[in-house]
């Protein structure tokens, strides 16, 4: 894979650099036939050869056209290999597990959700990052949504099936995410976009009666102007006053009018502004999209939506895009630097009438169709994004999603966002309504991690991603996790409350009756050694009553001891002290821990260990 993509990254690197010439050749090419052009027009002119002046300016301004083309063309294949280049030089830093440069997520993670705090779905080195290879926000928010929500079976099938298909197509792929990047988005606000589509229309139910007035009202202004320059070019002994004074009439009249329009034109200005950008990604994607042949039923739907008869979303967009960058320039009240030229050609023509028509009808005739096209490009979108995951990772597999409840069957699973020169690998295989994994283990030997690894494979698996194993088999469930609870000084929690709220949250959940599989991490550590065994051996036991199955790690050896008579499976990490060196296989023992090395940590930090200190 690091081959694959370095290739790509020093092909289009060398591309890039072999266009620099051509530009600045363009670029002084432009200058020349600029200064030439000019120089001769005022030769010829200076001697009152009037043709050769029209021959020369529009010779001068065809070559200068056609050379300007060619640069834009050039300019535009050369931001296209950059970003070309910096898709594959990012492959190459999650292939590296390196992802501290990409958009966190942050803004998806709410503090309550089931799991993604404990799971590092989002955050500086979090899953997606790992993933997202969105350019739109409806298709960061949509992978989010995905990955904190689980779908159904049908769905995951699905979309297993579309990410099969797309994983070979790395080219176009990587021409799908340019088409998004080659547009400034940052800014864009796509909702409220959308809100604006479905505003209901005011002025179209008039459209006859407004054209009626404004036609006529943009005529008499032409013929004035156009009499006015007649006699101001032709006829300046004529000129007076009164050959100009029908022009102002014929605009104060046109101004009056137009306040009519004023507050509509403005609120379509303010609404659509800062989604220029955004329209031409769409516009670019949908393209892209169009350009493709698929074969899995999620693909095919989504290129349907995309490309149905009658309303084909690239051109649909593309026009209203066009729309909208004439009525940018108009600019509103408060807009510093309005565009003179276009309030003077509006009150000659009444633009403003014809633009806000245009506008109107354009909603009414996509006003259903525009959500199910964001829709379908931020699919799109999230499921290349599973696919380029799964792209760098060709030894992940894809799940079976089974019928079967509560089962979770892993071989080799590891976590993805560990370096894979790092990553150890275990076996993890349990099943049945109330069964419970007790995980115990000394310090730092990886009881934690493998939670987090059972439960991100299986975020992965319900989204319709591969997981880090080499075989999978799971029942859809609903993940619930305990690990990371900590005290909150503005609400005044302290962490052990905290805990209790997230057990009050599993418990209620599973009294909904979805199936739970929990993960719980050194359960109720906030309280003193008799509380916590009490209330472990009491969750442990209610738990075992009811639609849930899960895992608890623990340092507690006396709770996993006492439980052997309940529904529970004991499992363990251990260490290796030798020579005051502690060393760490990161392998799942069944069993209970046997060895400790929170005295030697201890050590380590400089206290002295009192060997005839015993609890009382």
């Amino acid at each position: 894979m690091k081959e694959i993509y370095q290739d790509k990254v020093d092909g289009y690197n060398a591309y890039a650099a072999r266009l620099v010439p051509e530009l600045n050749s363009l670029s002084y090419t432009r200058l020349a036939i600029f200064l030439i052009s000019g120089i001769l027009i005022m030769l010829f002119a200076a001697s009152g050869w009037a043709i050769p002046v029209v021959l020369t300016g529009i010779a001068g301004a065809v070559v200068f056209g056609f050379t300007l083309k060619s640069y834009n063309r050039l300019s535009a294949d050369k931001k296209r290999s950059e970003l070309l280049k910096q898709i594959n030089e990012s492959e190459l830093l999650r292939i590296g597990n390196n992802l501290s440069s990409f958009p966190s997520g942050n803004e998806f993670l709410h503090r309550n959700h089931d799991y993604a705090a404990d799971l590092d779905i989002f955050g500086n080195h979090s899953l997606f990052q790992l993933l997202n290879r969105t350019t739109t926000a409806s298709g960061a928010r949509l992978l989010a949504h995905w990955l904190t929500s689980p779908a159904d079976l049908q769905t995951v099938i699905d979309r297993q099936n579309a990410v099969q298909e797309l994983v070979p197509k790395l080219d176009w792929r990587q021409e799908f995410q340019v088409s998004g990047m080659l547009s400034e988005t940052t800014n864009s606000d796509h909702e409220m976009l959308l809100k604006w589509v479905e505003e209901p229309v005011k002025f179209l139910p008039s459209r006859k009666q407004l054209l009626t007035i404004s036609i006529p009202l943009a005529a008499a202004s032409s013929v004035a102007l156009l009499y006015f320059l007649y006699h101001f070019f032709f006829r300046l002994q004529d000129l007076s006053g009164s050959h100009l004074l029908p022009l102002v009439l014929t605009l104060i009249v046109n101004a009056v009018y137009l306040r009519k329009f004023r507050q509509v034109a403005e609120q379509i200005i303010l609404s659509t502004q800062r989604n220029i950008g955004i329209l031409g990604a769409y516009q670019s994607l949908i393209e892209t999209i169009d350009k493709q042949d698929f074969k899995a039923r999620k693909l095919t739907e989504l290129h349907a939506i995309l490309t149905q008869a009658g309303s084909p979303a690239a051109r649909e967009i593309a026009a209203l895009k066009k729309i909208l960058e004439m009525f940018q320039q108009k600019g509103t009240r408060n807009t510093v630097g309005k565009n003179a030229f276009y309030g003077m050609i509006n009150n000659l023509w009444l633009i403003d009438v014809h633009l806000i028509l245009r506008t109107e009808e354009w909603k009414s005739r996509n006003r259903d169709h525009i959500r199910p096209w964001i829709a379908a490009v931020s699919e799109m979108e999230a499921l290349a994004s599973i696919a380029g995951f799964a792209h760098i990772n060709p030894n992940y597999t894809f799940p079976e999603i089974t019928e079967e409840p509560y089962l979770i069957d892993f071989r080799a699973v590891g976590h993805p966002l560990l370096k894979s020169q790092k990553r150890i690998s275990n076996d993890f295989t349990m099943s049945g309504r109330g069964a419970t994994t007790m995980i115990t283990g000394s310090n730092m030997a990886g009881k934690s991690t493998f939670l987090r690894t059972v439960g991100i494979n299986l975020v992965l698996a319900f989204t319709g991603a591969p997981c880090c194993a080499s075989q999978a088999r799971v029942s859809l469930l609903r993940i619930f996790t305990s690990m990371r609870t900590q005290d909150n000084l503005e609400e005044s929690v302290s962490s052990f409350y905290a805990e209790l709220q997230r057990i009050e949250q599993l418990l209620t959940l599973v009294g909904e009756g979805e199936p739970i599989f929990f993960l719980l991490d050194e359960m109720f550590k906030g309280t003193n050694s008799q509380d916590r065994f009490r209330g472990g051996v009491s969750l442990i036991r209610q738990l075992g009553e009811l639609n849930a199955f899960g895992m608890i790690s623990t340092h507690d050896l006396d709770l996993a001891k006492l439980t052997r008579d309940l529904a529970i499976e004991n499992f363990s990490f251990n260490s290796v002290i030798s020579d005051g060196q502690i060393s760490f296989d990161y392998r799942l023992t069944p069993g209970i821990c046997t060895d400790f090395n929170a005295s030697e940590l201890m050590k380590r930090s400089g206290i002295r260990i009192l060997s005839d200190i015993q609890p009382a």
